[in-house]
């Protein structure tokens, strides 16, 4: 979804718009069900995102549309896995699990997976060459060497991939997904 896109969202959920539910659901739920899959079981994230998602939207007054609604939803998902953790009382739940989500870790990683969603976006929307080069070498931790091997382009060529890809995400990064 482009920035214009994701604005209009965001404006649409503060302002009560019904028909912006089911985008929030198909935009946000994979990612607010892939964090809440960290803390409880699979079969218990879909209803807790059932949860968060009637939750958010009871509460959309209070979102601030000039925020992330990604950090807003995710916020909401902690407090609900937690709720969840809580109502445990057959299971035993692991006290690392309860400190991840409940002091600041907790929010850190929602943040995490707010800002990632946001790398992943702006990734997408970089040249080919560009995300290629940085594809592979961030998330196939291959060197610059192995890259040129594997593209059968210059090692020079690479480099100047790499290094301008980086600079035009950290400027969309920057700008909000602008660039």
């Amino acid at each position: 979804m482009d920035v214009a896109s994701q604005i209009a969202l965001r404006e649409r959920f503060a302002a009560g718009d019904e028909s912006v539910l089911e985008e929030c659901y198909a935009e946000y739920g994979p990612m607010v069900l892939g964090y809440l899959r960290r803390y409880v079981s699979a079969d218990e994230a879909e209803d807790v995102l059932q949860k968060v998602m009637l939750d958010a939207w009871g509460a959309h007054r209070r979102y601030d549309p000039s925020r992330s609604l990604e950090a807003w939803l995710l916020g909401i998902a902690r407090k609900r896995a937690i709720d969840s953790l809580r109502r445990r009382k057959r299971d035993v739940v692991s006290l690392d699990d309860v400190r991840e989500l409940s002091d600041d870790d907790g929010r850190e990683t929602a943040e995490r997976f707010a800002w990632a969603a946001e790398v992943r976006s702006a990734l997408g929307r970089l040249p080919e060459v560009q995300r290629e080069a940085i594809e592979l070498a961030y998330f196939a931790g291959m060197t610059q060497s192995e890259i040129a091997r594997r593209l059968d382009v210059p090692l020079g060529t690479i480099k100047a991939r790499t290094a301008r890809g980086m600079q035009r995400l950290a400027a969309m990064l920057e700008t909000g997904g602008a660039g």
